[in-house]
Formats: C-alpha cells, sequence, structure tokens
C-alpha cells in the first residue's frame, strides 16, 4: 500500500478519527482504521466519540488513545474538549455529517477529510443539501456524499482516503474486514450454564421501527430449541430491551424455556463479542450487535425492514468490492450473512417505519413471517 502514497502531501504523524454518533457507526470505520495504518505505520491514531460507545473499539491494536465526550456537552466540557483538541492532530477524518464532528474536526487539524450528508430521497432537495454543505466542503481538502441507497458505509469511509493515494480504486481490491473488540472472557456463572451447542439471539433493535413480533420470536426460538440447541438471548442493559427479552421469555411454554438463557443485558460488547464468537450461529434484527455478529465470522442471519442493505448491511468479512448486496431481495447470502427482507415495492424505504417516527410499526417486518427466517437458518444448518 505504501508505494501507492501521494508523495506530494505531506506525511501526518497524528490522525484523528471522529464518530460521534451510534455503536455501530464505530463499528464500521474500523475498515478505515487499517487501511490507514497500512498508508501511514507509523502514525498515531486517536479516536474520538460519545461516552459508551467507544467499546466497539477495545483492544484495537491501530488506536493509541480515546477522546470521549457526551452526547450533549455542556459549557465545561467543551472547553476541555477545546483545550484537548485544538490543532493537536496533522489530520482529521470526519466519519459522520453532523456539525458537531464538524466542529470538533475543525478545531482539531488543519486538514480534514469528512462525510457530508446527501439528499434522503434520490435527488430531492438537493439545493437544501448543498447550502447545508457548503461549509464543510470549504474546509475539507475532500468530501465524501452519504448515498442512502447505492453506497455502503463501510465504502464510504475507505472513500475519505481516496486523496492521499495514486489509485483510488486499489482501495477495494484487496479482502475488506470489520475488526471487532478484543476477546473478554464472561462470568464463570454464564459459562457454567452454556452447552457446547448454543445460538445467541438478539431481538432488541435501538428504535421500535425496526422490531420483529414477538409471537414470531416465539415460533423460531421454539423451533430452534426442537432442534437441539440452547438458544442465549442477548440485549442491553436498557429498560425497553429487557423488558422486551421478559416478553419474548412468557411466551415459550415451559420445556423450550429450559432452553433459554437470558443474559439480562449484563454483558458488555466485547463478552458480547466472545459469546457470540463461539455461537453455533446469530439471528438478530438491523442493529449494531448484528454487524459484531458479522464481524465475528459467525453465521449471521439480520432481519432488515426500512433499511437498505446496500447501505448499511453486515459487512461480510473478506468480500472483496463495493457492493455485498442488492438494494432488494427476500433473502440473499454473502459470505456468512444472510439478509432477509419482507415483501412489498416499497422496501427498503430508510424511513423511521410507516408512519416515520421512530415508535412507528414497519409493515415490512410484520409480513416477514417466521417460516422464512427458519428456512434461512435451516439452510445454514446444511452448510
Amino acid at each position: 500500500m505504501m508505494e501507492l502514497i501521494k508523495a506530494s502531501l505531506p506525511q501526518p504523524k497524528r490522525i484523528l478519527f471522529i464518530a460521534t454518533r451510534q455503536i455501530g457507526d464505530v463499528l464500521v470505520t474500523t475498515p478505515l482504521i487499517q487501511q490507514a495504518r497500512k498508508i501511514w505505520p507509523h502514525a498515531q491514531f486517536h479516536f474520538l466519540g460519545y461516552r459508551g460507545k467507544l467499546d466497539m473499539l477495545k483492544g484495537n491494536p491501530d488506536i493509541q488513545e480515546f477522546i470521549e465526550t457526551s452526547d450533549h456537552p455542556g459549557m465545561r466540557e467543551y472547553l476541555f474538549l477545546f483545550n484537548r483538541l485544538f490543532q493537536r492532530y496533522d489530520l482529521a477524518f470526519i466519519t459522520q455529517p453532523s456539525d458537531r464532528s464538524y466542529i470538533y474536526g475543525l478545531l482539531a487539524a488543519f486538514r480534514k477529510v469528512g462525510v457530508i450528508g446527501g439528499p434522503p430521497q434520490g435527488g430531492l432537495n438537493r439545493s437544501k443539501s448543498n447550502r447545508q454543505n457548503a461549509w464543510k466542503k470549504w474546509i475539507c481538502l475532500h468530501t465524501v456524499e452519504i448515498d442512502y441507497f447505492q453506497q455502503h458505509v463501510i465504502i464510504e469511509k475507505l472513500r475519505l482516503l481516496e486523496p492521499f493515494v495514486q489509485e483510488p480504486s486499489n482501495l477495494f481490491i484487496n479482502p475488506i474486514n470489520v475488526t471487532p473488540p478484543a476477546v473478554e472472557k464472561v462470568s464463570p456463572e454464564l459459562c457454567n450454564q452454556l452447552r457446547t451447542d448454543y445460538v445467541v439471539i438478539h431481538p432488541c433493535p435501538l428504535t421500535a421501527y425496526k422490531r420483529w413480533p414477538l409471537t414470531y420470536w416465539q415460533t423460531l426460538i421454539s423451533w430452534i430449541a426442537k432442534q437441539g440447541y440452547q438458544v442465549v438471548l442477548s440485549c442491553s442493559p436498557a429498560i425497553q430491551d429487557l423488558e422486551l427479552n421478559l416478553d419474548i421469555i412468557s411466551l415459550l411454554d415451559e420445556e423450550t424455556r429450559n432452553h433459554v438463557i437470558n443474559t439480562e443485558g449484563k454483558l458488555n460488547l466485547p463478552q458480547i463479542g466472545t459469546l457470540i464468537r463461539h455461537a453455533a450461529f446469530y439471528v438478530g434484527v438491523d442493529t449494531s450487535t448484528t454487524h459484531l455478529a458479522a464481524a465475528c465470522n459467525t453465521k449471521t442471519v439480520a432481519l432488515f425492514g426500512p433499511t437498505p442493505p446496500t447501505n448499511f448491511g453486515p459487512w461480510p468479512n473478506g468480500f472483496i468490492g463495493k457492493s455485498p448486496y442488492l438494494l432488494r431481495a427476500r433473502v440473499q447470502t454473502v459470505g456468512n450473512v444472510t439478509i432477509l427482507q419482507g415483501p412489498g415495492d416499497c422496501v427498503p424505504c430508510r424511513k423511521a417505519g410507516c408512519e416515520d417516527r421512530i415508535d412507528s410499526r414497519s409493515e415490512c417486518l410484520d409480513l416477514l413471517d417466521a417460516q422464512q427466517v427458519i428456512d434461512a437458518v435451516r439452510g445454514l444448518l446444511d452448510t
């Protein structure tokens, strides 16, 4: 990779990566960080993100320092960040299009590259988008516009390296991998409960419009248990996630419940990764833990509704190229990842459910019946 570097550009000694958003958005920066390390093997890499969201990078060998900030900093924290960041870096990678991320990048480094937002529905609101992005383009030496339907977020991040290499297309000719957090042991109590053949299921999305119906989970878990597998239910410590898993368990008969372990939100992300690494397979909704499962090279079934898999489908490790997935397909398998989508000409719409709000239902997920998921799992077991 070194011979591809543009000799005309000064070589940075300190580089800051900025991802001030959710856990999954942090994880998908790891291919960018890997490629950047090949280009600048001796540079110091620091990472700025929200407090509690950086566990996805725990143990990452390419990052020397983490800088955590609140989702909504107060004046004292802003002053701390100003002193901590101001012109301390030679280069900043702004991996999210938010104004706050760009302000952090502007403070941190003279040279910046960044992701900018695109019009959410194809070509609509193009002029408004251009006005909002004008100042971001002005302060950056290179920007990459989000394409919510036709460009994967992994590719979006890797394209930030385009100005630093002679042949940008060479960024995509080798296998691209997502790096999960380092292995961290789970508690002895959980280890003692685990059988040799177990499956991890994560039913809990961040938002309601990505939920799959409870009775479908009941049907799926009952079928998995009858195949002789133990089922481990994963979730975050959030109250709605804890309640969702308890609601699912309440629907199971006693015999099936004896095959189920509820982790009750007690595992951190590295521990969930450890659990997933040794699972026979994983089933989950469109959420960060599903991306983690794919990164752990575990056979992964992902249930997708409004989200375009072409933009945010879990990356199949080792894939070479820019587009692992089709925009619409009831079933598609690439590498260790199988993505299932519900029916409908509107799928994927990229809206927040049918009512376009976070507490909305999504008809496409309501119509993604349990038998389709069972058939996909059966296919995994046959391979």
